[in-house]
């Protein structure tokens, strides 16, 4: 299970302990905001892009949205999404449980801006009942190799 794999991942690096799993579900922004407690707009949502011949994990805000026009300049490529069925076998985790953190070889991490605007948000950890609370520096080490991007538009946030 994927949930085994980000377990493993984040006890190498002293913060297994910190995983939260829940008896409901979190695979969507709104069900994790409910499970955790929190805004939707602190849940760490990672979307899962095909970019040439590897896959483009982009991290960002629950409230956030993809700016196509962003994402072109940044990737020199049309955000296209990956199929439901494609998420497991490319990245190492299934629909719902997508996140940055142990993923399959192929994968590149992108970390969106405006995950900066939170002390602490919250990504998945590789199911759809989890999710771990770190702050933007944390999930930027954890995610090493990572970019920061700003690939997204939210029309009620100014940044």
């Amino acid at each position: 299970m994927a949930i085994e794999k980000v377990k493993a991942f984040l006890a190498e690096r002293g913060m297994a302990d910190r995983i939260m799993e829940f008896d409901v579900s979190s695979a969507t922004v709104e069900l994790a905001a409910q499970a955790v407690g929190v805004e939707p707009a602190r849940i760490a949502k990672t979307l899962s892009f095909h970019v040439g011949d590897r896959v483009a994990l982009v991290v960002a805000a629950g409230d956030e949205r993809i700016n196509n026009p962003k994402f072109k300049a940044q990737f020199h490529t049309k955000a296209k999404m990956l199929k439901a069925e494609e998420a497991e076998p490319l990245i190492g985790h299934a629909v719902g449980g997508v996140c940055p953190f142990a993923v399959n070889d192929g994968c590149d991490v992108y970390l969106d801006v405006s995950l900066r605007r939170f002390a602490t948000v919250f990504p998945a950890c590789g199911s759809s009942n989890s999710a771990i609370e770190l702050t933007p520096s944390e999930l930027e080490t954890l995610c090493q190799p990572c970019t920061w991007v700003d690939v997204c538009s939210n029309p009620s946030q100014v940044k």
